[in-house]
């Protein structure tokens, strides 16, 4: 295949070694009975989630106000998911941070190995003005922000990047994403990196939509502190706009996909994440045990619980795993915002007694990084218990 010519990451030839033995008899399939539309069959399994009508928030009447915040409670109690309407973010804009979000995965697969290539030092400067750094992910999980003390100039396209492809760490199919991602941390929205000519996304429109997202992050993180007896005053002081990311996502179409996963079962390490997603679908969580198929809502965003919150809340929020299913025929395509601290932040629970020591989130992440490596995958907070 011309990598010069199509946009199309090479999955098959770089993890060869993964599908030696791909045909879909051989091994028993990851899911029960996936269809070719990459959905489950079983209409008892398929779910909406949690609806809640944000504008609610903003009401007059007091009473519509306060069920707004019951119901995002509750939600994130019992699911740890939910989605919202009325979120305030315009249908246009939507639509326009979707194409261009196409625009970014239409590019050839060779162009996009060189947006890495190029924007290395963009980067490291990036990182050197912010003082921290938080350029890179773990594509093991959708909310994923990793670090590294330095930036490796030579570094090859599979190492800790704005543009990431399938799984480096994958040991076996069930270890392995059939997808690719630009992870852009918004603190990289200056005329350096926004005016690289491989990253073409219109700036006014990604950081109108950022804008938007975080905004209503901060709203959620309100609502669920106030609910524990805390002021956002903790939000607001760690989690700021360049300690947060966007992550564009792309499942493209998948010819074996009860065998390999879009993306593989996560939580989040985050606070919240939020997302919007295309009408396709492929996005599955755990409910009383079992996966379950989320319906989607051209008019909703979802909104979930990351591990972060659920250390900080003693475990009254939940993070629940998730994953996206692959697809044989269509492509998929998702954005998150990941509301995230900066590195140096604190996580000690406001609940007493802690069910969690206190951890760092730069800790955090190093300690998902070291478990991906040794074990394969996110042993997550059940490393930081008392």
């Amino acid at each position: 295949m011309d990598f010069a010519s199509t946009s199309e990451p090479p999955f098959e030839k770089a993890y060869q070694t993964l599908f030696v033995d791909k045909q879909e008899s051989i091994k028993p399939p990851l899911f029960n009975q996936v269809l070719d539309d990459g959905d489950v069959d079983d209409d008892d399994k398929k779910c909406e989630l949690p609806l809640i009508d944000i504008s609610r928030l903003n009401d007059y009447n007091k009473e519509g106000c306060l069920e707004c915040k019951r119901e995002i409670i509750s939600a994130s109690k019992e699911w740890g998911f939910f989605q919202v309407v009325n979120h305030g973010i315009s249908r246009e804009v939507l639509e326009k941070t979707r194409e261009e979000q196409v625009k970014f995965f239409r590019q050839t697969f060779e162009s996009k190995t060189k947006v890495i290539i190029r924007s290395r030092l963009d980067v490291k400067k990036m990182m050197m003005r912010s003082g921290s750094i938080t350029n890179s992910i773990n594509n093991s999980s959708e909310g994923s922000c990793s670090s590294n003390n330095e930036v490796d100039m030579k570094k090859p396209i599979f190492g800790d990047d704005i543009y990431r492809w399938g799984t480096p760490t994958a040991t076996s199919l069930d270890h392995f994403s059939w997808s690719e991602a630009f992870h852009i941390p918004l603190s990289s929205y200056d005329d350096d990196v926004a005016s690289h000519p491989k990253f073409k996304v219109q700036r006014f429109i990604m950081e109108e939509f950022a804008m938007k997202v975080s905004s209503l992050a901060d709203r959620i993180a309100e609502i669920l502190a106030e609910s524990l007896g805390h002021g956002p005053e903790f939000f607001k002081e760690n989690c700021l706009p360049n300690t947060c990311y966007l992550r564009l996502n792309r499942y493209p179409p998948c010819p074996f996909p009860s065998q390999v996963f879009g993306l593989m079962p996560h939580t989040d390490s985050d606070f919240l994440t939020v997302l919007y997603q295309d009408h396709v679908g492929g996005l599955q969580l755990v409910k009383n045990g079992s996966w379950i198929t989320v319906k989607p809502n051209p008019d909703a965003l979802v909104i979930n619980i990351g591990d972060l919150f659920q250390a900080w809340s003693n475990d009254v929020y939940k993070s629940v795993e998730h994953r996206v299913i692959a697809n044989r025929q269509v492509e998929r395509y998702s954005m998150a915002y990941f509301y995230c601290p900066s590195y140096d932040t604190v996580i000690r629970s406001c609940v007493e007694p802690p069910i969690y020591r206190d951890f760092s989130f730069k800790e955090y992440r190093e300690q998902v990084q070291e478990d991906v490596r040794t074990v394969g995958y996110k042993v997550g907070l059940l490393r930081f218990l008392q």
